[in-house]
């Protein structure tokens, strides 16, 4: 869980920034040849290294005021409570508007990337003739316009006479049949983890068979697939959750209403495409970067990374530093860490991207079969049981843990 939890939040912060495997990233403003200087290249006073730097400022502004808003909550700040608690829910969307007005009246002289929105609500392949099978102006640059736009169905017995695809299509159906099995099952199990205080039942087979469903709705349509969102399920748990002053839950407050509210906005903004267009790129690379990061903070694995560069006297208390060694503590997040990088750059790189799910599942029996053979019982319970077994032990156990002092750095 913990491991595919810090890859989305990788991905996010790695995106925001810059992706070494696609020019996706504030950092790709600064080359010259980067896509989004291509419709300014017949304009004289266009500087794309002016371009690069606001976007630089945007993404890193939207971020940083989006953090400074969202701790004035526990702050002396604004005249009550009240105030306070508005502050941090509207943080990003206060972030987005100002930077977005920065860019707009500020530095309207100084061009930079906004989003590439349809100008209406409709199929966006544009067919070069009436059968649909070629793209528009890809692949018939000789035509002036497109002939028209593909029905908003997908034909599943158009197969171009290649009547032998659906057999082939099943072997990778089944890998994405895993990941997105998978990824549901691990979004499920981090919203649910007992430090979030959840009180109602849960509902991982409903939230199951609507994803399967809507999969299936939206290939039809030709729409991207609706998965679990982790960055963005822990991001939604935090803004409904009561912390106090270090950051623990109190209460979370359990509702549906926001998630109805969320997509019936989603949904309004098909008819406000103008407006989404006046939003810089950068500004959203912002707000992804402030996901990313924000979502590391209840990452137990993210916060064993922290721990190499710290005093071990200085640890935090957890069961994982009270009553493992470190040495073998460092030696566990040393296997994650691993299992982390090889994800991402299975992920990354596309010849080899298909096998991303195969290697997801193999850190199961990983867990079950190799690390009971480099880790004790405890150690195992210490590191990544559940806190119901965690106190189960402690109990057992009368409360004595390992001493630090001994601890193997």
């Amino acid at each position: 869980d913990e491991v595919f939890a810090l890859l989305i939040s990788a991905i996010f912060i790695i995106d925001s920034l810059g992706s070494p495997f696609s020019p996706v990233g504030v950092y790709h403003y600064f080359v010259e040849s980067h896509k989004s200087h291509d419709n300014f290249i017949d304009d004289e006073d266009y500087s794309y290294i002016a371009t690069a730097l606001l976007s630089l400022i945007l993404t890193l502004g939207t971020t940083g005021m989006a953090f400074r808003l969202r701790s004035i909550k526990f702050s002396p700040f604004c005249c009550n409570s009240g105030v306070r608690s508005s502050i941090t829910d509207f943080a990003v969307t206060a972030s987005i508007l100002f930077f977005t007005v920065l860019d707009k009246v500020v530095f309207k002289e100084v061009q930079t990337e906004t989003l590439n929105v349809p100008d209406s609500f409709a199929p966006t392949f544009n067919c070069c003739t009436a059968s649909c099978e070629s793209f528009f102006p890809d692949d018939c640059p000789e035509l002036d316009e497109a002939f028209g736009r593909r029905p908003w169905v997908v034909d599943l017995f158009e197969l171009n006479g290649k009547n032998w695809v659906p057999i082939i299509a099943a072997l990778p159906a089944i890998l994405a049949f895993i990941l997105v099995f998978l990824d549901d099952g691990i979004t499920w199990h981090l919203i649910n983890h007992s430090s979030h205080k959840l009180k109602h039942g849960e509902a991982y087979n409903y939230d199951t068979l609507i994803i399967g469903f809507m999969i299936a709705v939206n290939s039809m349509l030709g729409l991207p697939w609706l998965v679990a969102a982790t960055v963005r399920s822990l991001n939604h748990l935090h803004a409904l959750g009561k912390k106090n002053a270090l950051g623990k839950f109190v209460s979370v407050q359990e509702t549906r209403l926001t998630n109805l509210l969320v997509h019936s906005l989603v949904l309004a903004s098909i008819f406000a495409l103008t407006v989404i267009k006046l939003i810089p790129v950068p500004v959203l690379y912002g707000v992804f970067l402030f996901m990313g990061v924000a979502s590391l903070g209840t990452n137990q694995f993210w916060g064993r990374v922290t721990m190499f560069f710290m005093q071990p006297t200085k640890h935090p208390l957890e069961p994982y530093t009270e009553h493992v060694k470190t040495g073998q503590m460092h030696k566990y997040t040393c296997i994650q860490l691993l299992l982390f990088l090889i994800l991402y750059f299975v992920k990354s790189i596309k010849p080899i991207a298909i096998a991303f799910p195969i290697i997801i599942a193999a850190c199961i029996p990983i867990r079950l079969y190799l690390l009971p053979k480099i880790f004790s019982k405890e150690e195992l319970i210490m590191l990544d049981g559940e806190d119901s077994v965690i106190n189960e032990w402690k109990t057992l156990n009368g409360h004595i843990g390992k001493d630090k002092s001994a601890c193997v750095c």
